[in-house]
């Protein structure tokens, strides 16, 4: 059940700012505003979120840990915990990575772009490769 309950607050001796603010029955709803880049994600890049949050909720309860708990030892708020365990793209990779280490998992962060098992660029560089490979002359002297 929403409340709009309405506001006055006093910005300096002479001027006022007039405001709406909507509460939920359990929490206050902040503004949701999505950047372009978080919109245009491609939807392969949104379903890897995703099931990264899934994947770190299932460690989490694994664990035995709440979300308070995490989020105590990562130095955020439960709601960003609760953004993270969705995938939310919002949430800043560091933010990601500290609940990787609280959840002991950061270990596996080294590896995400490593490049000997980067398949592409692996082919690319073969690709890149001479076709043959000439041996100079030796200069005399």
């Amino acid at each position: 059940m929403l409340d709009h309950r309405f506001h006055r607050l006093n910005v300096t001796n002479s001027h006022y700012i007039e405001c709406t603010i909507i509460v939920n029955a359990r929490f206050m709803v902040p503004p949701v505003k999505a950047s372009r880049a978080q919109s245009a994600l491609p939807l392969s890049v949104q379903r890897a979120l995703r099931k990264l949050g899934e994947d770190i909720s299932t460690a989490r309860r694994r664990r035995n840990l709440t979300i308070a708990v995490v989020a105590e030892r990562a130095f955020v708020g439960r709601n960003t915990i609760t953004r993270v365990e969705h995938g939310d793209p919002g949430v800043a990779l560091g933010i990601y990575a500290t609940v990787l280490f609280v959840l002991g998992l950061s270990d596996r962060l080294k590896d995400v772009v490593d490049p000997a098992t980067d398949q592409l660029g692996l082919s690319l560089d073969i690709a890149r490769l001479p076709k043959r490979v000439r041996v100079s002359n030796p200069v005399k002297g």
